[in-house]
């Protein structure tokens, strides 16, 4: 039986579901894939209109009036940045605590291990955008002003939308798109998550035994303790699962932890792969999808 392609997307808004999907379709196979290729395409829940045109802002290809505005804005210490974004989590997603309480510590244990993530990415972005001497970094043409101004960018939508998933109430409503989008497609299928599509992913799978020969995950926060610690427990390679690639560029802030085979089992399904990725933010999905380490292993099986 033929197998088909179920896409999860990441964080950030996107283009309309069909540009997406072409784009997915296009960075793995270079043609479109017709009806072999399907998309949950959750972005309408927390997003009210797509990006215009065909740029995913939200992935490799930052938009250029956000990055602006980041870059000309005046700087803030990443401790204050911190705090901004732990603010603005807690109003996006209706949390009743208000905004003076994000100046202390979180008030739970499962968003202050949330927050410890959060602090992580930031002080590891500060890092990476100071770097003068990276050859990878330098691709970029920003001064280190604009280069750190590029990973907040990431930072910020990451953990916002990170935190609406498992705190906010979208986490049901984005897990039954996924649904939806699996049971949409007859017989076995290859699952592809990026970002935080692949914890989205994960969870939905963990729920079945539905045929899946190859699992992908790009740019995944799921070898990430505080990310692992929302997910069902014993952390376990989902039951249909026959193998899963797990594929991320070392630079990505939001994979700080660059692999699952520790931790999930059977170990012996799991596969660890360091990618190049060359976007802005070295963590865009069609960056990771055309690399040979992601793409070939999908047309192994699809193409």
């Amino acid at each position: 039986m033929e197998l088909t392609v179920v896409y999860v997307h990441g964080i950030g808004n996107k283009p309309p579901a069909t540009e997406l999907r072409a784009q997915w379709d296009n960075a793995v196979f270079g043609r479109p894939m017709g009806a072999c290729s399907r998309l949950a395409y959750w972005a309408p829940l927390r997003y009210p209109r797509p990006l215009p045109g065909s740029t995913d802002g939200g992935a490799g290809h930052l938009a250029a009036s956000p990055l602006e505005v980041a870059v000309h804005a005046t700087p803030v210490p990443p401790e204050d940045f911190v705090i901004s974004v732990l603010a603005e989590a807690h109003a996006e997603s209706a949390s009743p605590s208000p905004l003076e309480s994000a100046r202390q510590p979180a008030t739970g244990p499962d968003e202050a291990a949330l927050e410890k993530w959060l602090r992580e990415m930031t002080y590891t972005g500060e890092a990476l955008g100071a770097s003068e001497t990276n050859q990878a970094l330098e691709v970029l043409p920003l001064p280190r002003r604009g280069r750190t101004a590029v990973f907040r960018v990431l930072i910020k939508r990451a953990f916002k939308d990170v935190y609406a998933y498992f705190f906010g109430g979208f986490g049901e409503p984005i897990r039954e798109v996924t649904r939806k989008a699996l049971a949409g497609a007859d017989g076995p299928v290859v699952v592809v998550g990026h970002s935080l599509g692949s914890v989205i992913a994960y969870d939905v799978l963990r729920e079945s035994d539905r045929n899946v020969p190859l699992f992908v995950t790009i740019g995944s926060p799921l070898g990430v303790t505080e990310i692992q610690d929302r997910l069902a427990h014993p952390l376990e390679v989902p039951a249909g699962v026959a193998a899963w690639r797990n594929a991320c560029d070392a630079r990505d802030l939001v994979a700080l932890d660059s692999t699952v085979r520790p931790e999930f089992r059977p170990s012996d399904l799991t596969e660890d792969v360091l990618v190049v990725n060359d976007s802005a933010n070295h963590h865009g999905a069609q960056e990771y999808l055309s690399s040979r380490a992601v793409r070939d292993p999908i047309r192994a099986l699809v193409a």
